[in-house]
């Protein structure tokens, strides 16, 4: 199996979903200054809309359009399917997260934000999708057939 992450076989532009981990990242930094559970939920809002919505109705999106424009950023397209299951994963931590918040669970909320924080900067950085690599884990165990 190849390292394509072959989820979908439509392309988008990684360079929003670059811009997009910034302004994810940039929110549960504000989260963690400032510990609101107001912010994680507008954080799932926007993971919920760009998921099961229109990616257009989202300030995420609509912020990391608008600075690629601003910043004149060229496209690079990647997998669709690969952002997606990292879409999936991201939501799954921020509800982690706030249940770990309204349980006042401290150290379970700060450890998964820290870990939440350290893929999205792999992402932001690298590009480097552990969502990507969690799915060729997966595969290796249970075939495509199941």
């Amino acid at each position: 199996m190849s390292q394509s992450c072959p989820l979908a076989f439509r392309q988008i532009d990684g360079t929003i979903t670059r811009l997009n981990a910034l302004s994810v990242f940039l929110l549960l930094t504000v989260f963690v200054l400032l510990p609101n559970p107001f912010v994680l939920s507008l954080l799932a809002l926007d993971i919920l809309v760009r998921l099961f919505g229109n990616k257009v109705y989202s300030p995420v999106f609509q912020v990391s359009r608008a600075l690629k424009k601003l910043l004149s950023l060229k496209s690079e397209m990647v997998d669709a399917g690969a952002k997606r299951l990292a879409s999936y994963f991201s939501l799954l931590f921020v509800l982690l997260i706030l249940s770990a918040y309204i349980a006042d669970i401290t150290v379970l909320m700060y450890a998964m934000t820290a870990v939440f924080l350290f893929c999205l900067a792999l992402e932001l950085l690298f590009a480097y999708c552990i969502a990507c690599k969690i799915y060729f884990v997966y595969r290796k165990f249970v075939p495509e057939h199941l």
